[in-house]
Formats: C-alpha cells, sequence, structure tokens
C-alpha cells in the first residue's frame, strides 16, 4: 500500500520505470490533484517514510510509469479501449488496514472523494 493517486500510462514502451506521458496527462493531473489536495497527508508527498523512506510523490500524485511499471494494467486499458478516465487511488500505507481503522480512513478521504466526484 501506499497514499497517492496515480494516472496513465501505467506503463511504457521501454518496460522501466520512467514517466509516460498520455495524451490527456494534464487532465489526469489535475484530477488526481483533486483528489490529493483535500487529504492532507497524501498532499506532503511523502506518506509511508517508515516503510518506504526513499518514496516521494510530489502533490501526493504520480505517474503509473514512473513509480513503477505495469504492462496490461486496467488503468491504461479503459483509457486507451473504452475512452474512460481513471485513476488508481492509494489509500494508506498498509495494505490491510484493521476494521477499527476504518473510520479514520473515511475521514481522511471524504473530503477528498467529494472533490473527485466534482470533477465529472
Amino acid at each position: 500500500g501506499s497514499l497517492v493517486v496515480n494516472y496513465p500510462f501505467d506503463d511504457d514502451e521501454q518496460g522501466i520505470a520512467i514517466y509516460s506521458k498520455s495524451p490527456d496527462d494534464a487532465v489526469f493531473q489535475e484530477l488526481a490533484l483533486s483528489y490529493s489536495k483535500e487529504n492532507t497527508k497524501m498532499y506532503q508527498g511523502s506518506p509511508c517514510k517508515d516503510m518506504y523512506p526513499m518514496e516521494y510523490f510530489p502533490h501526493g500524485i504520480t505517474n503509473g510509469a514512473q513509480w513503477y511499471n505495469v504492462p496490461g494494467g486496467m488503468q491504461d486499458w479503459n483509457y486507451l479501449n473504452t475512452n474512460c478516465f481513471e485513476v488508481t487511488i492509494e489509500l494508506g500505507c498498509v495494505k490491510y488496514p484493521r476494521a477499527e481503522e476504518l473510520p479514520k480512513y473515511w475521514e481522511q478521504n471524504r473530503r477528498s472523494l467529494l472533490q473527485f466526484m466534482k470533477q465529472v
């Protein structure tokens, strides 16, 4: 897990972790920022310092392929084949949080979700 919004493309022709710009890169960045700006911890860019001390996401967003390469991912497939604009939202450093922590996740992401929906 992590705390970031990633956007297409998730892979590149070279198969390495490098920025892979889609034709709608600016739109994807704006969508991702609309979410991350409302989540203070995410927007700061280093949410999982204890687990991943070298990981940094400026303003809480990243191009998928720049983070790590995922060939054949659903996010890219939907964009290329159905014209569906999709981002992946990682909600926390712990992949499977305990049930009693879920209200905290809701509070950290409620405003982000509402702002994201307004982008439609």
